[in-house]
């Protein structure tokens, strides 16, 4: 029989075994928790100046992949095999040109009433916000680049605040 605790090294999805487990939240508080991560998307400058002036086939392609995105940070439980399903209280997702390259910077923002943090939500919704936009204007572009997808910014919990420096 396997035991469920936490080993050694602190990784609290592997037990003293070195099995995969879901961590059991169910005597963690409930407390109010958010995520915000962000992710790059790098163009060549005509593929910016068609989204930004509608001029893709396949319609607004921010207001698909903000789609796409909340979409996703909804799905976390069933693409990450240990990730507890959530009842996300908000999914926001913000746009903005990048200032030092051609493309846009993605951010997600994910907030939970919960026993556990939705960092993967967030990381996630930006993730495939990025992606999506690569599917939209790849018929245009297949030299875009998807870069520094990361968590940079999460509080709740027990674990409090962390801010990427």
């Amino acid at each position: 029989m396997k035991n469920n605790k936490q080993n050694n090294n602190g990784f609290t999805h592997i037990d003293s075994d070195g099995s995969a487990h879901m961590v059991d939240v169910g005597d963690k508080k409930t407390t109010n928790r958010v995520a915000v991560a962000s992710s790059e998307i790098i163009m060549e400058k005509e593929t910016l100046d068609l989204i930004q002036n509608g001029g893709f086939e396949k319609g607004d392609v921010l207001g698909v992949a903000k789609v796409a995105g909340i979409m996703a940070a909804k799905k976390c439980s069933e693409l990450i095999p240990l990730c507890h399903p959530l009842n996300i209280n908000q999914i926001d997702i913000f746009f903005e040109e990048n200032p030092s390259k051609t493309g846009i910077i993605i951010t997600a923002t994910v907030k939970v009433s919960g026993k556990t943090g939705v960092e993967i939500e967030a990381i996630t919704a930006a993730s495939i916000t990025a992606i999506t936009i690569y599917d939209m204007c790849k018929s245009k572009d297949r030299s875009m680049e998807i870069l520094r997808t990361r968590l940079i910014y999460k509080n709740g919990g027990k674990s409090g605040e962390y801010q990427a420096k």
